[in-house]
């Protein structure tokens, strides 16, 4: 048994308890959370924290298969050539791509993460996710614009889906601009048909995004040519990517929606006028670094969707820190309590994953792991601030 006290405890799912009391068993499973040295427990040392106390974080979107391209990107030249650059230095040596997925993943564990959900388009990371500490959710990603290939791609991420099995994974489309109408459609298909397929999905991470859908305008029919692909066949939504993409989606799960960067409030309430289960997911430091720009976070406050927090991968951040996002949105959203950042850092990543009886709050019975934030001012996050994890 291990008991400690801190000047603050967020559980979360209760407001914050002044000079709180956590008291865990030896496997980490929470005992009780209150003001109090629970009964039985006097003689049981305790240790005295100064921070606040919070659940183990859960990282929605991350790509831990690109760890080995960290720094090898420029930052700030936009999605566009971002992708060109992930495409030509993705391939190396595997010893190379597991041994930084390997210490990516330790980094996470040391950071206060306790889930991640990790996107893959290859074998890399299937070892090391059954080895890990951590809790990982696969999303087995698809690619594939042209529709002749929708079938041959949709078989080939079910054959890697087979691989990550029996750990906890899906089949996901990519992003607007890289599925084909027919490839969503498939996707949608196993979705009604099968009990759980968690959706994540990359949305308008950049405005040439919705000038393709609206238009077929802008820098992704130059990608598309830089690949060699004939893309003659698109034509024109006449609205933006999401708006064109949401009704392809399955109504039967979850939905994740990453980056979000140029959503705006017409999208908003577009989603709002379909059955769809959807989510948000912001990664702030990958936005900065890839297009320079930030989500308008604004327009998500209050509007009863599930908002949760990622990293991206490090080929587009410098580390993978939940702690470091929610830095990022504070200064650039000073509004932003820290008790509402750690909602979205904790058990909103927590129940879109499906782990919200075991992670994101402090509650009795559940083993969430804890994390003890230091370096704060007045409950703001500082360029001090450091998390530690506790379990």
């Amino acid at each position: 048994m291990k008991i400690f006290k801190a000047d603050y405890v967020f559980p979360i799912c209760a407001d914050p308890i002044k000079n709180g009391v956590v008291t865990v068993d030896d496997n980490g499973k929470i005992i009780s959370v209150t003001d109090q040295i629970p009964l039985g427990a006097e003689n049981v040392p305790v240790e005295q924290l100064s921070g606040i106390i919070c659940p183990g974080f859960v990282n929605a979107h991350c790509h831990v298969e690109l760890s080995h391209l960290q720094g090898k990107i420029s930052p700030n030249n936009g999605l566009i050539n971002f992708i060109k650059d992930v495409q030509q230095y993705r391939n190396t040596d595997s010893k190379e791509i597991e041994a930084a997925a390997a210490k990516a993943d330790n980094d996470m564990y040391r950071n206060g993460i306790v889930a991640v959900g990790d996107i893959s388009n290859s074998n890399a990371t299937v070892a090391i996710k059954a080895g890990s500490k951590l809790y990982y959710h696969t999303f087995v990603e698809t690619f594939g614009f042209l529709p002749n290939k929708a079938e041959e791609v949709f078989n080939n991420g079910l054959a890697l889906l087979k691989e990550f099995k029996p750990q906890s994974c899906s089949i996901t489309p990519h992003a607007p601009y890289s599925v084909s109408k027919e490839l969503f459609k498939l996707i949608k298909k196993y979705c009604d048909t099968h009990a759980k397929n968690l959706i994540s999905i990359h949305n308008q991470e950049c405005e040439d995004e919705n000038k393709f859908y609206r238009y077929k305008l802008g820098g992704f029919n130059d990608l598309y040519k830089h690949f060699g692909i004939d893309i003659s066949y698109f034509k024109p939504q006449a609205r933006n990517s999401l708006q064109s993409v949401i009704p392809l989606l399955s109504s039967r799960q979850d939905i994740l929606m990453v980056h979000n960067t140029c959503t705006n409030l017409k999208d908003i309430y577009f989603i709002k006028r379909f059955d769809r289960k959807i989510h948000w997911c912001f990664c702030p430091n990958a936005n900065l670094y890839i297009e320079g720009s930030l989500p308008k976070v604004d327009l998500f406050l209050d509007q009863g969707f599930n908002i949760t927090l990622g990293t991206d991968s490090l080929a587009s951040n410098s580390k993978l820190c939940i702690l470091s996002e929610m830095f990022t949105l504070q200064q650039k959203f000073p509004a932003l309590s820290i008790e509402r950042m750690l909602q979205w850092a904790t058990i909103n990543g927590a129940n879109y994953l499906g782990i919200g009886k075991e992670k994101g709050t402090i509650e009795a019975g559940k083993t969430p792991g804890l994390n003890l934030i230091t370096g704060l001012d007045d409950l703001k996050i500082t360029a001090d601030t450091k998390v530690k994890r506790l379990i």
